[in-house]
């Protein structure tokens, strides 16, 4: 079996895979080596893959090293089956390389805009099965907290599945212009790139994804699980 590990911004994701695809998928709020355990416990597991957009603390690094016989670290070094078209491979997000692997194992045949939604909003660029490079925009919570934080008067909006169009109240005004702008956003993104690009397919994921996804005028394939399905397929390219 494969352990697939995911360290986000935010959070951390653990899973398992087989043969036949995966079998089990949890998620963390932190590194917790009992947690980890806990939900290891039951799977014995011959190779791990490890993401991680932050510094990985030494101690975890082993501990998911003495997890199986194979442990790869996914770095700019890594094999990838796809050529990368990127001048600064080494300053490239381990998640954003994850899910275009992803995205190049479920539509190899297909020019392909991968959009994830978590922390950061990435817009990545698939075309003729080259990774050509891609953009980095502000996710959801971090306009909301860059909107408190920079000023003075403006609350912290931390719910925003309800509000007024156009707002009728501050909070209602705020919630209104973020998530509004991050909508007309993607559309734009995704009216560009299927104007430019023929054989198309336009792919949603990460944290935010599933409350975006019925927002959006041309509706993505929503996949949920695109980042650890990619390092998965990197795993066993590196295998």
């Amino acid at each position: 079996m494969n352990l697939v590990v995911d360290i986000g911004n935010t959070s951390i994701k653990l899973a398992i895979y087989g043969p036949q695809g995966k079998i089990a998928i949890r998620k963390f709020d932190i590194l917790d080596e009992a947690a980890f355990d806990n939900f290891l416990k039951e799977y014995d597991t011959e190779k791990v893959i490890v993401s991680s957009v932050r510094k990985l603390p030494e101690k975890f690094s082993e501990y998911f090293k003495k997890r199986a016989k194979f442990f790869h670290l996914l770095s700019s070094q890594s094999k990838l089956p796809f050529p990368v078209d990127y001048e600064t491979p080494e300053t490239l997000g381990t998640d954003r390389i994850a899910a275009v692997a992803g995205a190049y194992k479920a539509f190899q045949n297909k020019n392909c805009l991968i959009i994830d939604a978590g922390s950061a909003i990435t817009y990545d660029f698939m075309i003729d099965g080259r990774f050509i490079g891609g953009n980095i925009s502000p996710g959801i919570s971090m306009r909301f907290r860059a909107l408190n934080t920079f000023t003075d008067a403006l609350p912290l909006v931390k719910e925003w599945d309800d509000f007024s169009f156009p707002g009728v109240n501050t909070t209602d005004a705020i919630a209104a212009g973020v998530i509004s702008g991050v909508i007309y956003e993607i559309n734009e993104y995704i009216r560009t790139f299927e104007k430019k690009y023929k054989n198309t397919v336009i792919i949603l994921t990460g944290g935010d994804g599933k409350f975006l996804n019925s927002k959006l005028i041309d509706k993505p394939v929503y996949m949920p699980d695109l980042v650890i399905d990619g390092l998965n397929f990197i795993l066993e390219y590196n295998v």
